[in-house]
């Protein structure tokens, strides 16, 4: 399937969805609706399932392969420093982006919903995220169980070990990097393979949603939703603008060419879904593999850009939606707090709830107000998701062309 065919029929799918979710709702009635909606969306878990099970292998392969090759240490390195570097200042802006708009548009503020009483429970698990959990998360126990479970960071980690060895080994390594190359080329058909059914994925993630929450839903929250996903085309706009820096005009055919995977992540509200095919659009439009492979998977763990922008947004609007006003400094200290708590969201379900539910109880502010923000979590979601894709395409095309591995298509030269 052509990808301009693809992209055409998920958008197809994603109108056809939304048309049918709403009439099942106005039609069938409540408990219909409901059981419409976990019926259909088997078909959604089924391809996010195949898309994880593509995950690990993929990741491993490719990143082994690309360590490989670069064969000295100092390189991979050189990169890995580069890369966190982006990371880094793409997580402040996108955290600082996020906690400046909140306090221009005042959402909170604006909310004419009665508020959760303080005391009720929102059923989201706050989690510790520490510096200490998180850095002894990423070094893994058991590389099979990391994959088991997609844990993408560790699986990175292990990559690294692995293929470094192969390049300290030199030739005898070879048959083995062969093997993880071909192996790469091979998952990546199978992802061909997987993405016939993106289409009825999205069309059964959109309807189900629609279905089980309405579309009444989004008025009552449209201001807020409106502001955020203002806030996102903004960061997009401003990383297109410093991508453009490094890339000059074709960063606009980058943010193009990955209007698939972009559509994926949006429609499915999974960045995961989109991990595959993202990855395969960075090589078309000329970044090395080895640098592709490399940065993408780093980019997954360190650099979740509108999941980020999320925590800093949605935790400012329950402080205002209660009437809690924080100083500057409690501000910066909330940032501050993010820029290292949000580093620990990759495999994390419903991970900016998570963090969002950590960074409330830091600052006393109700952990009921997450209840404000759960009916409409998954429409904020998709937003999210795409953002995260945006990022990482952006930040990995700047540090290929930064190593000078960036190669322009046939028809850009």
């Amino acid at each position: 399937m052509k990808s301009k065919h693809l992209t055409r029929y998920i958008l197809l799918a994603l109108v056809l969805g939304i048309v049918v979710g709403y009439l099942c709702r106005s039609l069938g009635g409540p408990e219909a609706s409901k059981a419409y909606a976990d019926n259909i969306s088997t078909l959604t878990d089924i391809f996010l399932r195949l898309i994880k099970m593509i995950i690990a292998p993929l990741v491993f392969t490719t990143l082994v392969a690309g360590i490989a090759r670069m064969g000295d240490a100092s390189e991979v390195g050189r990169v890995g420093a580069k890369s966190m570097l982006w990371f880094v200042s793409a997580s402040l802006l996108s955290l600082t982006l996020g906690l400046i708009m909140v306090n221009w548009f005042q959402p909170g503020h604006a909310l004419n919903l009665p508020l959760p009483d303080v005391h009720a429970q929102s059923g989201i698990k706050q989690t510790a995220l520490t510096f200490k959990d998180f850095v002894t998360h990423a070094f893994p126990k058991s590389v099979f169980e990391a994959m088991a479970n997609n844990e993408i960071l560790q699986i990175v980690v292990f990559s690294l070990f692995f293929g470094s060895a192969a390049a300290a080994i030199g030739q005898h390594a070879r048959p083995v990097v062969d093997l993880m190359d071909t192996a790469a080329h091979i998952m990546l058909k199978v992802t061909a393979y997987v993405m016939y059914l993106a289409p009825i994925a999205v069309f059964a993630a959109i309807s189900a949603t629609v279905a089980k929450e309405g579309l009444t839903v989004l008025g009552a929250y449209g201001t807020f939703m409106g502001e955020f996903y203002l806030v996102m085309i903004l960061f997009w706009v401003i990383m297109t603008v410093i991508g453009g820096f490094f890339l000059g005009p074709r960063v606009v055919t980058l943010i193009r060419s990955v209007r698939e995977p972009l559509l994926l992540a949006f429609s499915t509200a999974s960045s995961e879904a989109a991990y595959p095919k993202t990855l395969e659009q960075l090589e078309r439009f000329g970044c090395s593999n080895k640098i592709a492979s490399f940065v993408l998977p780093m980019g997954y763990s360190f650099n979740l850009d509108g999941s980020m922008m999320y925590c800093t947004f949605a935790t400012m609007f329950i402080a205002q939606a209660y009437g809690i006003q924080l100083s500057l400094g409690q501000e910066i200290s909330m940032l501050l707090i993010l820029m290292l708590t949000s580093k620990g969201m990759a495999g994390v379900p419903r991970a900016s709830l998570v963090v969002v539910a950590a960074t409330l109880s830091q600052f006393n502010i109700p952990e009921a107000g997450l209840l404000l923000l759960l009916g409409i979590d998954h429409f904020l979601d998709m937003g999210r998701s795409a953002t995260n894709v945006v990022g990482n395409t952006i930040a990995t095309a700047v540090v290929a062309k930064w190593e000078g591995e960036f190669k322009p298509t046939a028809a850009e030269r």
